[in-house]
């Protein structure tokens, strides 16, 4: 199967069985999206959504929580990944958007990446799921699957090149959904350290399972 035709089955399925998809974080604003996303590197989901009710509760928005210090921050987020520079980021963050954005978050893609703490992958879940732009975050789910399943050649060996490579090949109309795809699809299915192929929709067109598979 040609690369073409494994992107056509792909989001064609998915647009068929999910069309309607999302990040599973929990927000209330922008920000909010924000601040769960900067959190939700190399951590679950589930462990974002338990922490981040108490602490938009107590900080709801930028300017409240450019008034905190790094330790107001921590005793909210101690039990995330990386709790001290995530504690550091938030604040300085927040402080950057009030002093130079109006306490509002960007909507353009160098904009967001001056923020302290936002790379590209948290950059492109703001434009596509807050702002509904053409854009596909590109995390270790979307990586590992999109490596897996033959959507991107072995030489698009970082989150950057494996972006441009799904980009090229995805209509933009369906970038914001696909990234969504992906990950889900990561998350359940294709996990990374025992896939369950048994449940795969796509097992019959892995390339794994298919000889001179062309990717």
């Amino acid at each position: 199967m040609k690369k073409r035709e494994r992107y056509q089955y792909l989001m064609d399925y998915f647009r068929k069985t999910m069309p309607h998809v999302s990040t599973e974080l929990e927000f209330g604003s922008v920000f909010q999206l924000l601040v769960a996303t900067l959190l939700s590197a190399q951590c679950t989901d589930k462990r974002i959504n338990q922490v981040t009710p108490a602490l938009f509760r107590r900080y709801p928005d930028a300017r409240s929580m450019a008034q905190a210090e790094v330790e107001d921050i921590l005793e909210y987020v101690k039990s995330v990944s990386y709790p001290n520079s995530k504690s550091k980021h938030l604040v300085d963050m927040s402080r950057m958007l009030v002093a130079d954005f109006g306490g509002e978050v960007p909507t353009e893609m160098s904009d967001l990446m001056k923020l302290p703490g936002v790379g590209r992958k948290t950059a492109n879940v703001i434009q596509a799921v807050a702002y509904g732009k053409s854009a596909i975050a590109v995390d270790t789910h979307v990586y590992r699957v999109s490596h897996r399943l033959g959507l991107v050649p072995k030489s698009a060996n970082t989150p950057a090149k494996v972006e441009m490579e799904l980009c090229k090949n995805i209509a933009a109309d369906d970038r914001a959904d696909a990234h969504h795809w992906l990950l889900l699809h990561g998350r359940y299915i294709c996990q990374s350290r025992q896939p369950h192929c048994e449940k795969c929709q796509f097992e019959e067109i892995c390339p794994k399972n298919i000889e001179n598979s062309k990717l």
